[in-house]
């Protein structure tokens, strides 16, 4: 009797079927499965394959063949057009278009959110746009500006003002491709952290700014240090790790502005990601390009932790 009675008066929540409090208790994992699922197939799988192929000479036909550490070896003491030409120029490139990118980014999205809202969201959709167009698309419109013949936009500009004598070979010369690259991908480099930073900054407590000018704050400047990026942490570390991916990933856009031309003419557009498509694609020597890809992983995961690192720093402080 006293056990029916203490049954009677137990929680409701303890009295459910077995089962039911075990959907109860992995219901966060049954959801997220699917997610699991596909992150597994389609992100680890597809980083421990080439992790894997990494040590193997492997041409895409033949069953691959164990090397152990010989293509990261010949990676960095015989590859020399990764050690003079791919490695410097991906780290100026990322120097310029990453932190250029970012820095641009945010001061674009905190000038629009200080004008109204109808033509914030004109201007928002011409600054993102460029970012959704193909390399090829960029490529062509940009190929028709710096056309190396007396009738491409610049030149022609140039020669009748009599600034230059001959046409300049904007696309196909050594040293002006890395501008014309870096120009290119500047213009289109507002992307999806732009308007995190965007969102974030138009999100932010107006009582934040009325407070902060009470306390002392005398201009824009001060506000945008002490209240705009302080409060708009979270968007900034997002929009700090998709510019350090994107800077990395983008190395088409050499290839497409040259003519397709794959080693760029004189290395000098030459990116990681050029050189990957060129021993993987072209060469067909996988295994190497799959090292090169692994050491290109660890560069943009080392980036991404240290930007990480500072933004915490920063909001612990």
């Amino acid at each position: 009797m006293k056990a029916d009675l203490q049954r009677r008066a137990a929680p409701a929540t303890q009295r459910k079927p077995s089962l039911e409090r075990v959907l109860d208790r992995y219901s966060v994992t049954v959801l997220q499965l699917p997610f699991l699922i596909l992150f597994g197939l389609f992100v680890l799988l597809p980083v421990f394959v080439a992790v894997g192929l990494s040590f193997t000479d492997f041409n895409s036909i033949q069953r691959p063949s164990f090397i152990g550490l010989r293509n990261y070896v010949d990676l960095f003491t015989r590859d020399t057009v990764f050690m003079q030409f791919s490695l410097p120029n991906t780290v100026l490139y990322a120097i310029v278009v990453g932190v250029g990118g970012y820095i641009l980014s945010f001061f674009l999205a905190w000038s629009l959110a200080q004008v109204s809202k109808g033509i914030r969201t004109v201007l928002a959709v011409i600054f993102y746009s460029p970012s959704l167009t193909g390399a090829a698309m960029m490529s062509a419109v940009w190929r028709v500006l710096f056309s190396e013949d007396k009738v491409g936009y610049l030149n022609a500009f140039l020669l009748s003002h009599d600034l230059i004598e001959t046409p300049i070979a904007w696309l196909t010369s050594p040293k002006t491709l890395m501008f014309v690259m870096i120009l290119v991908s500047l213009w289109s480099s507002m992307g999806i952290g732009f308007l995190a930073m965007l969102a974030g900054i138009l999100n932010v407590n107006r009582e934040l700014y009325e407070a902060a000018y009470i306390d002392g704050v005398r201009n824009r400047w001060q506000e945008i240090i002490y209240i705009t990026i302080p409060a708009t942490k979270p968007q900034m570390l997002f929009g700090a790790v998709m510019a350090v991916v994107g800077t990395f990933q983008n190395g088409s856009i050499g290839v497409e502005l040259s003519g397709g031309m794959n080693p760029t003419p004189g290395y000098a557009g030459q990116l990681l990601v050029t050189h990957i498509e060129d021993y993987g694609f072209i060469r067909y020597e996988m295994g190497y390009a799959a090292a090169v890809s692994v050491v290109l992983l660890l560069i943009i995961y080392s980036i991404s932790r240290v930007a990480r690192k500072m933004l915490a720093e920063k909001e612990e402080a």
